[in-house]
């Protein structure tokens, strides 16, 4: 019985290593006039060209997009993002928006950073269900709080820093 498990066990082996996929053979060619280096996978071509056997490793080979030689011409990029026209009322009405999306933003964020300092009640939030009995699932949201709260604090001063990039809003002139 057991002779007949090593057996079978034995003629499976032999009879999946025959089913190996052998790698591929990869040669270097040197580029024409000295460029960039080929790489073919083909032995007669390969010795005609005389090229080198690449062995130590994988190789991967990407082909490469042409490169451009034609100038392109330069554009100039708002803060905002967008190309950036000056003095033209397009480009003031483009930082007017911007403007106004960032405010919108600012205030949502010092909204929130009040309502959560409410709740971190400086370090001393009421607990919260289990929290009464675990000590530890009360600190950990004491911790959560108060990186929340200076992940915020950061995001305003952020949105603050962009505003102030931003190029004066003046008044319409009454007349």
């Amino acid at each position: 019985m057991k002779n007949t498990f090593l057996l079978s066990a034995l003629s499976l082996l032999l009879a999946s290593a025959g089913n190996v996929a052998w790698a591929q053979q990869v040669y270097r060619c040197a580029g024409l006039g000295g460029s960039t280096p080929e790489y073919i996978n083909n032995a007669k071509e390969a010795q005609t060209r005389s090229c080198k056997l690449v062995s130590g490793g994988n190789v991967t080979v990407v082909a490469s997009t042409p490169v451009s030689t034609t100038p392109k011409p330069a554009v100039r990029v708002a803060a905002a993002g967008g190309p950036r026209t000056d003095g033209s009322p397009e480009q003031r009405a483009r930082d007017s928006d911007s403007r106004a999306i960032l405010e919108a933003e600012l205030k949502k964020a010092e909204a929130k950073l009040a309502e959560q300092q409410k709740e971190y009640n400086n370090g001393e939030p009421e607990k919260q269900g289990i929290e009464g009995r675990n000590y530890q699932r009360y600190l950990d949201r004491v911790a959560e709080l108060k990186e929340n709260i200076a992940r915020n604090q950061s995001d305003i001063a952020g949105l603050k820093r962009e505003i102030s990039r931003l190029p004066s809003v003046a008044a319409p002139a009454l007349n």
